[in-house]
């Protein structure tokens, strides 16, 4: 477990970019959201074949234009933190795969992350963005709720969401 004094300095030096979901750091990152969702539900460490199979599960082909996007998040140059948006419908657009490393936390990467995806959700044409999460995502929901996402009923069936979010966008 990382403890505070192991985090990364807070700074303004993210940066939020669109970028293949395919490219190195992106699935990198993919993969430690992978590694780290999993294992808290699992309360254990996955193996690289469990997160192999996990992308292979829950693919992220829907990440890609003109249904969706995905972004790397980069403090001070190094990939930290990834996120994508994609339509479930001309009007809503879904954020998944939201992810910032744990030494960033409470550096302002959620925050980023939420801004450029919140922008290209707009550009998608959507006007209310939704989400869903588990219970044992505390930071997750705390960063949603702070952002101006309200809880609101049940919206898909996954079977691992127990809170589900949405927002409209101004």
């Amino acid at each position: 477990m990382t403890t505070h004094s192991e985090r990364l300095t807070p700074t303004l030096s993210w940066t939020v970019t669109p970028e293949p979901f395919t490219t190195r750091d992106a699935t990198a990152l993919r993969r430690a959201y992978y590694a780290e969702l999993a294992g808290r539900y699992w309360k254990r460490q996955v193996t690289e074949t469990e997160i192999d199979q996990g992308l292979l599960d829950f693919p992220d082909d829907g990440l890609v234009p003109p249904t969706g996007q995905f972004v790397v998040g980069r403090l001070d140059g190094e990939p930290l933190a990834c996120g994508g948006i994609r339509l479930l419908d001309p009007l809503t657009a879904e954020l998944t795969r939201v992810y910032v490393d744990r030494r960033a936390r409470g550096t302002g990467g959620g925050a980023a992350l939420l801004q450029v995806l919140e922008a290209e959700a707009r550009a998608l044409g959507a006007e209310r963005v939704r989400l869903d999460t588990r219970s044992d995502l505390v930071e997750a929901r705390a960063l949603y709720a702070r952002h101006g996402y309200a809880e609101i009923p049940a919206y898909n069936s996954d079977p691992y969401a127990e809170h589900w979010f949405e927002k409209n966008l101004p």
